[in-house]
Formats: C-alpha cells, structure tokens, sequence
C-alpha cells in the first residue's frame, strides 16, 4: 500500500512536468531567439532558432531570423543559405534584406543589387539599405546610380557623416569636385573627428586650385590622427602652392594626375627648365582606385625697371648741355 502510494506521487510528478517540457513549442524557440537577437546574444540565438526549426522545419520566419543573426555573427555563407530557405517557404521582407545583406558582405555585388533593388521596392524607409545598394553600385562601376541611392540614403539619415563622405568620393571619380566638396562640408558639419573625412575635403579643395584652404583640412586630419601618412604625404604635396612665384616665360603646363589610393604619379613638367614642377596628391581609400586631375596655372615674369640715380640724372643733364652748346657754335 505504501508503495502505491509512492507511484502515484511520482505518477503526478511526471504528469505535471511532461506540459512543462511539451510547453516548449517552436513558436516559444523562435520568441526566445529574438529576444536574445534583440541584445546582441546572437550566437543563442541561433540556437533558439535552430530548435524552433527542428520541431518545425518549415518556420519561414526561425529561418529569417537565424539567417539576420548569423549575419551578425559574420557568418555570411551560412546567413545566405538561411535567408534562401525562409524565402523558399513564403516571402518575408526580413529574409530578403538578410540575403541581400549577405551577398553584399560576400562580394556579390551584381546579386547584391538585385536583391537591395528587390527589397527597397517594399521597404522604403531602410537607409542603410540604400546606402548597401550605393555601395554596390560603386563597385559594379555604376557611379550615378550610386549617387541616387546615396541621395536616398542621406534623404532617410541626414546626420550620417560616413554617407556623404561616400557621396563626395562618388563626384571626386567623376571630376566633379565642386560637388564633392559639397559633399564633403556636408560631413564635417556632422562630424569634426574624422581624419580621414578631412582627407578627403583636403584634396577636393586642391583639385579646385584652393591649396591654402586645402593645407587646412590635412592639418585638422593630421591633428585628429597625427601618424595620418596620406595626410601627410597630402601636405607635403600643396605646400607653397598657396604663394606666388615669379617664374621665367610663359610656360603652358600639362595636367598632372592626382592619384586617390595611395600611388604615386609622374609630377607635370611644364615646357621651360626654370618653370615651377606641379606635385601630386595622394590618398587611400577603401575600395579601388580612383584617378581625378588638376592643373596648375603658372604665374607670368613681372617687367622691373631701376630709377636713375640722383649722380647718374646730372651727368646726363652736363652732357646734354655739352652737346647743345657744340650745335650752336656749329650754326653760327
């Protein structure tokens, strides 16, 4: 009797756990995942996910947001196949910025911009979609569609300084400096503390000729990151270019190169030996290399002329009187 009494104590035990466990359904894994996607805990995450989708294999959304997390986590090919199956199962706007953010990250950029266009059709309001689908169309060598994008991007985030640095770098590759200094002043009134945002203004200002102004910008980059090498490379380079000199003819100078990314470039040698050099300018960026000129007008030899000295003026006056006074006797 007493061992009855036992089994049935444990019989209600295991009655009263077996729901608890049970209660554990993929919708509760999936709610567990984001909320720990929510604070950053992406690789428990993941896991939540990953047991929602083993009690249902066919959670479009635990799919979506396995693929967001692991995108987090870097892992870009393990995020793409995720964001392929949730998309595979029913459409959802969290896989596709998922996909498009992974292809993006891998390199893709063709696929990436299929897939931002796709999503930007829905989502409108996402700017760093926008700026992703810029940056893509930078790096498939489509700068004015960039340049939209960018447009749209700043449209949504106005105060995002790394954007129109972006835009500024797009016009310095299409030689429109004017534009891109524009661009440029647009970030420095968001941010003043970046060195490489100050870089850029610099040689937007020295491709317009304005080498004064220009030194400025490398020397506030130079204060922000005092070992800025293209900073200072950048400064060597316009130094004096704000003085006048006085060179020797009228020589006509070539254009001079001015390289972005770091390399270096044959200075113009204009056609006169004792004409004034012009010197490149240099700077890294991120992505490829983008070539943009200038030229350098030379400043044409002023004419000077000496007074006569107050002994020189009075000898010319007796000499003068001499020659007169032997006309006259001559005449007479």
């Amino acid at each position: 009797m007493q061992m009855s009494a036992k089994a049935g104590i444990l019989l209600v035990i295991i009655l009263i756990l077996v729901p608890a466990v049970a209660a554990e359904d993929s919708l509760e894994w999936y709610t567990r995942g984001q909320n720990a996607a929510t604070v950053g805990n992406y690789a428990d995450a993941v896991t939540y996910y990953n047991n929602a989708l083993s009690l249902d294999p066919s959670y479009a959304s635990a799919f979506a947001g396995k693929a967001v997390a692991l995108n987090a986590l870097g892992q870009y090919s393990e995020a793409l196949d995720a964001a392929n199956q949730a998309l595979a199962i029913r459409t959802s706007t969290d896989a596709q910025d998922a996909m498009a953010y992974a292809l993006f990250k891998l390199g893709r950029y063709d696929e990436a911009v299929a897939a931002y266009v796709n999503f930007t059709a829905t989502v409108t309001n996402h700017a760093d979609a926008y700026c992703n689908l810029a940056s893509s169309y930078v790096q498939t060598g489509n700068p004015d569609a960039a340049l939209k994008a960018y447009a749209q991007c700043a449209n949504l985030d106005p105060h995002n300084a790394d954007t129109w640095n972006q835009i500024g770098l797009v016009y310095m590759s299409q030689d429109k400096y004017t534009e891109a200094l524009d661009a440029f002043n647009h970030a420095t009134q968001e941010t003043t503390k970046s060195a490489e945002i100050w870089n850029n203004k610099g040689l937007a200002l020295a491709a317009l000729g304005r080498y004064q102004d220009a030194l400025d910008c490398f020397n506030a980059a130079l204060t922000i990151s005092p070992v800025y090498a293209d900073a200072e490379k950048n400064k060597e380079s316009v130094m004096g270019k704000s003085q006048v000199y006085q060179v020797t003819g009228s020589p006509t100078p070539t254009k001079a190169p001015w390289v972005l990314g770091g390399g270096t470039s044959p200075a113009t040698v204009p056609t006169t030996a004792a004409a004034q050099t012009a010197v490149n300018v240099t700077e890294s960026l991120p992505a490829g290399t983008i070539a943009v000129t200038a030229t350098e007008t030379q400043v044409a030899t002023k004419t000077t002329y000496t007074p006569l000295s107050s002994i020189g003026a009075l000898t010319a006056i007796v000499v003068a009187g001499i020659v007169f006074a032997g006309a006259k006797r001559r005449k007479n």
